[in-house]
């Protein structure tokens, strides 16, 4: 049965000039913003729309496989676990070694942060209560890219609410943060910032939060319950989704099949300033080739068949935008960005 399907391109087929214009459209946009030193200085990502961005990221991260199996507990690289203070942040620096741990020809499907929270010291809540209770503090985990020049650039991953008066584990969603690993290839362990942070603008939110601690990584904080990385899996000689490329696949002699396609907007020179969040994303493609229709399946006309995009999903992203004299940073979300199934299409149609 053929139907019809409305296909929008999407940004396997452009070039990166072309890419950019389409990225600006869909922004409303008519140029890349043209921004000045003094608007990238102290940027603070404001919480409405840091919650809108990962309200939005949760919604994308669809469970496209099922039967995740546990490939390993990681507890992280032993050593001096450095935290920084703020006024208005505290931030722990986490590392774990992910060389050789994950399975050859596997999927890291989710990967869960867990943190032990320390039991309250109420010697650490400020002595001076205000009329508005604060009873959380927010807690978000960053992913770490060291630069060659030996900056930092940092990624949002997740973020919560932690309730200040409970102890116990508290668990981050950091798939995305092993994914980035995976992607850069690096043989070096991958680097997590936690910033703990008042729920609310003002400096009472800000001094209730520095009551929150976690454990740490230095062997020398005896506390129980160490970080810990737990990575899923699935074998992908057992669970393979049929609709994805093998990676011995060859480009044009395979079957129709959705290929791995990274772009990082990091590398980009247009977008590196002024897309703040993500760092970048699995775009997919669709490759290979498309066997000949059987006689009776034919349509009159040339009825060439092609391996295109038959499903896109949405991307997330938090931006910058120069609105007259100053900058906002505003969250959306760029339609069919990301190819989630391929088919063979024939001139706009396809096989179901």
């Amino acid at each position: 049965m053929l139907c019809v399907l409305c296909l929008v391109p999407t940004v396997q087929a452009f070039t990166q000039e072309e890419f950019k214009e389409v990225v600006l459209k869909q922004l409303g946009l008519s140029e890349v913003p043209k921004l000045h030193k003094r608007d990238l200085v102290d940027l603070v990502i404001p919480d409405h729309v840091k919650n809108k961005y990962l309200s939005m990221l949760k919604r994308q991260r669809v469970k496209r496989r099922a039967l995740p199996s546990l490939a390993g507990i990681l507890r992280g690289i032993p050593g001096h676990t450095e935290v920084l203070y703020s006024d208005t942040t505290t931030r722990q620096k986490l590392m774990f070694d992910m060389e050789g741990r994950i399975p050859k020809n596997s999927e890291v499907t989710m990967a869960e942060l867990k943190l032990f929270k320390k039991p309250l010291d109420r010697a650490n809540l400020p002595a001076k209560q205000s009329h508005r209770p604060v009873s959380n503090a927010r807690v978000s985990v960053y992913w770490v890219q060291r630069q060659h020049d030996g900056a930092n650039r940092t990624s949002l991953i997740d973020s919560r609410l932690v309730p200040i008066r409970e102890s116990g584990w508290k668990s981050f969603d950091v798939t995305q943060a092993v994914h980035y690993w995976l992607r850069n290839k690096r043989r070096e362990p991958m680097f997590l910032e936690v910033w703990i942070e008042g729920e609310r603008v003002g400096s009472y939110a800000s001094e209730m939060a520095k009551a929150v601690s976690f454990t740490s990584q230095d062997p020398r904080d005896k506390a129980l319950g160490k970080p810990e990385l737990v990575l899923y899996t699935l074998n992908l000689d057992d669970y393979g989704s049929p609709g994805d490329c093998r990676e011995e696949a060859v480009t044009g002699k395979s079957t129709c099949c959705r290929q791995k396609h990274y772009i990082s907007f990091r590398d980009l020179p247009w977008a590196q300033h002024w897309i703040l969040e993500p760092a970048g994303f699995q775009a997919f493609r669709c490759s290979g080739g498309c066997p000949p229709l059987p006689r009776a399946l034919r349509r009159p006309g040339p009825g060439h068949r092609s391996c295109a995009a038959a499903a896109t999903s949405a991307l997330p992203v938090i931006y910058l935008a120069k609105r007259g004299n100053h900058t906002e940073i505003q969250a959306a979300e760029f339609p069919n960005m990301i190819v989630e199934r391929c088919s063979c299409l024939t001139d706009g149609e396809a096989l179901v």
